[in-house]
């Protein structure tokens, strides 16, 4: 009764009750749809990621981080509501997310009408960072462009001649705009685009319209694809034997379960975004040892990415020393962080995170049931000539 009684009397007097001192971090991802499979190892990615930043506190300045996660069900609709839930309704400090492009472009403004910092990871469309981007967006994911160059080192000799493939929505058609882009300053040629709808299972018109372009060149022939999700079409484009025509396949990293399908491609090339037994530092490290220990598998491609998330955060707040969004913007912009891929660095002009991709060549062995990206080269930051494409 007295503390009800004394709570009465200070909201009577006009005296605010002192407010939670959480610093709350919502996780605005596509948790269920196509891509639920990517949107989970985010997730565990970002948990392990505020872990080993906080060294298991889990406390940034003394304050406690709590996450909020809310679905964007991969629909851009949904994740512009959550992402106004969160910062309006939950009073997130931060927002983390989402995986799907097209997602992360409907979220975009959003954090500019609330001022509010977001964290794009991992949805990949340039434009994220580009046209659509404002100054209250971070990305720690790759970019498109990021993806390109490195892809268009690995495949862009004399005497090559691509043929890319890739779906019909905004992560594959900024990622072929990229790859043209970088590939006119490499040797090889650019022969012909095509694009599918997302939920295509019948590639065969694709492929012939594809195989037609490369089969009478002289040279190497390549056609380079460019997929995210269900109906990955290596292996139907490879069962319609593309080898006749002296064609060969190749794409960029991915994950381990799209992995397997390429121990039918050995000796492949591309360049990834990662591979656990690729980077060699202590995050990395710890990363596999204890994805390891605690779930029974490696870390993938998009857990390694929702932990640089994690790590970017935290590393933000200590160096801002609050969650004040100015304060943030001005600890971040040139902020170079830790992550399980080295070092990453938030570039000022544009936010994207500047790091390190992978030239692999596919091994096989029989003993692990994916193909193995094997290390050929890491190509470093100051590779990356990635384009600065906002308009602001």
């Amino acid at each position: 009764m007295k503390l009800h009684l004394a709570v009465a009397m200070t909201a009577l007097m006009g005296w605010a009750l002192p407010a939670s001192a959480d610093i709350k971090i919502a996780h605005v991802y596509d948790k269920t749809g196509a891509l639920e499979a990517y949107a989970k190892q985010s997730h565990d990615g970002l948990m392990l990621g505020l872990e080993y930043a906080t060294g298991g506190t889990f406390e940034v300045n003394g304050e406690k981080i709590v996450v909020i996660e809310k679905d964007s069900q991969l629909k851009p609709d949904v994740g512009r509501a959550m992402l106004a839930e969160a910062f309006g309704d939950d009073e997130a400090d931060i927002a983390i997310g989402p995986v799907g492009s097209g997602v992360a472009l409907a979220m975009l403004p959003v954090a500019e009408e609330f001022e509010k910092i977001l964290i794009v990871e991992p949805a990949v469309a340039d434009s994220v960072t580009g046209e659509a981007w404002n100054r209250y967006i971070f990305r720690t994911g790759r970019n498109s462009s990021q993806d390109a160059i490195s892809n268009a080192v690995a495949l862009g000799r004399e005497g090559v001649n691509i043929v890319t493939f890739a779906q019909d929505y905004a992560f594959g058609r900024d990622g072929i705009a990229a790859f043209r882009e970088a590939l006119a300053d490499t040797p090889a040629k650019l022969v012909a685009e095509e694009y599918a709808p997302t939920d295509t299972t019948d590639f065969t018109a694709f492929g012939e319209r594809m195989f037609n372009a490369l089969k009478d060149l002289e040279g190497e022939k390549r056609i380079f694809i460019i997929w995210a999700g269900a109906n990955n079409p290596m292996s139907k484009l490879q069962a319609m034997d593309p080898g006749r025509f002296g064609i060969e396949l190749a794409t960029g990293g991915n994950i381990l379960e799209a992995l397997k399908a390429y121990k039918e491609f050995p000796g492949m090339e591309g360049a990834a975004y990662y591979y656990y037994e690729i980077p060699q530092n202590p995050v990395n490290d710890w990363l596999v040892k204890e994805h390891m220990a605690r779930f029974g598998t490696p870390p993938d491609f998009f857990t390694a990415g929702g932990m640089a998330a994690g790590m970017a955060a935290v590393e933000a707040l200590k160096k801002a020393g609050s969650t004040d969004t100015e304060a943030l913007i001005t600890a971040m912009e040139g902020m170079e962080f830790d992550t399980p891929k080295g070092k990453m660095i938030f570039r000022a002009e544009d936010h994207q995170a500047m790091q390190a991709m992978y030239h692999f060549k596919i091994k096989v062995d029989p003993n692990v049931e994916w193909g193995i990206p094997e290390l050929v080269r890491e190509i470093p930051i100051e590779e990356m000539n990635v384009p600065i494409r906002n308009k602001r």
